[in-house]
C-alpha cells in the first residue's frame, strides 16, 4: 500500500486494488469516523457522483475503506474551489466544512474534480434542487 497521509488524525493509503483505506485516530477519532460514514451513505443515497464510494466500514478499527476519486487536485484557483463545494452543499444538503483544495482529487477517467474527506462535514437537510446522478 502507498501512504498518502499520515498525521495524529487519520492514516490514508492506496491499496494495490486502488482503494482507499482510512484510519481515524487521535481526539474525536470515534465522532469524526462515524459522521464520515454517515454523510458518504447519505450522499450515496443522495446520488452525488463526484464523491468517493463506501465500501467498508468498521468501527471497532475505526477504519473505513472507500473508492478512489483519482489524484490530488494541485493549483487550483479559489474561486472554482469555492464553487465546487458550494455545488456540494446547494445540490446535495452537505457542507463540507474543510473546504480546502487538500479535498479535492481530479478524476482522469471523467475529467471531474470530486471532493474528499467528509469526516467534519454536516447535513444541512434537503438539498436546494433535486438533481439528478451527477458525475
Amino acid at each position: 500500500m502507498r501512504e498518502i497521509k499520515d498525521s495524529p488524525r487519520s492514516l490514508v493509503r492506496i491499496g494495490y486494488d486502488g482503494r482507499v483505506y482510512k484510519t481515524f485516530r487521535g481526539k474525536h477519532a470515534g465522532e469524526r469516523f462515524a459522521n464520515e460514514v454517515r454523510i458518504l451513505r447519505l450522499l450515496e443515497e443522495r446520488k452525488c457522483g463526484y464523491v468517493p464510494r463506501l465500501l467498508e466500514a468498521d468501527p471497532e478499527t475505526l477504519s473505513l475503506v472507500t473508492t478512489n476519486c483519482g489524484q490530488m487536485a494541485q493549483k487550483m484557483r479559489k474561486q472554482k474551489i469555492d464553487r465546487l463545494f458550494a455545488e456540494l452543499e446547494r445540490d446535495y444538503g452537505v457542507r463540507h466544512d474543510d473546504p480546502f483544495e487538500k479535498n479535492i482529487t481530479y478524476r482522469q477517467s471523467d475529467g471531474r474534480f470530486c471532493i474528499i474527506d467528509f469526516e467534519l462535514a454536516e447535513d444541512t437537510g434537503e438539498p436546494e434542487k433535486a438533481p439528478e446522478a451527477k458525475q
